[in-house]
């Protein structure tokens, strides 16, 4: 299996790159019900909202077809917005075992669509999420939603929640990068 630039093949890792200019971070909160993105860039002092929206698949779809109009639009996503990298909330909770391994299957297809086009992928739990954002890892919803819009300059605070959680994780992913940087570390 051959690599063509910008697609590493299977197992191979990406070298850390510097890039010049501001960067460009598609944040996804996997849902069954519906899958949130949001696309932001910055060059990590300033933020500008690119785009956001919730992924819903009607429910009279079977379940594999969902997770395939999941993929598909993030796939018309990266494709239309071309962001570098892809910040993916970590599942935490489900009521039973029958939704966590639906969340585990959204998920995997988002890590699939990310990792076909390329993309750098940082996972974050809710917690380092809500305290990228919040500074306090046991934040309410609505606080970071709040949060999501003040840093982004709405008007609103960004709807639905699955949109905002997903605007929070590539908020994170700035916020975590530029920290790194300013500390000199990696990875």
């Amino acid at each position: 299996m051959s690599s063509q630039p910008g697609n590493p093949a299977a197992g191979e890792r990406r070298a850390d790159v510097v890039f010049s200019g501001p960067t460009r971070v598609l944040g996804v909160d996997p849902g069954s019900e519906t899958t949130g993105y949001g696309v932001v860039e910055s060059d990590g002092r300033s933020f500008k909202l690119i785009e956001y929206a919730g992924i819903r698949a009607p429910a009279r779809f079977s379940f594999a077809e969902r997770l395939l109009i999941i993929t598909q639009k993030l796939e018309e996503v990266i494709e239309r917005l071309r962001p570098r990298v892809c910040a993916v909330e970590e599942t935490f909770y489900a009521v039973n075992v029958k939704s966590a391994l639906k969340l585990g299957h959204v998920r995997g297809a988002v890590l699939v669509a990310a990792a076909r086009a390329g993309l750098e992928i940082a996972e974050y739990s809710p917690l380092e999420i809500k305290s990228a954002l919040v500074g306090y890892g046991r934040a309410e919803k609505h606080q970071v939603q709040e949060m999501v819009r003040l840093i982004l300059g709405l008007k609103e605070p960004p709807a639905p929640l699955d949109a905002s959680d997903a605007l929070a994780a590539a908020i994170c992913y700035i916020n975590t990068a530029a920290t790194r940087r300013r500390m000199g570390m990696k990875g």
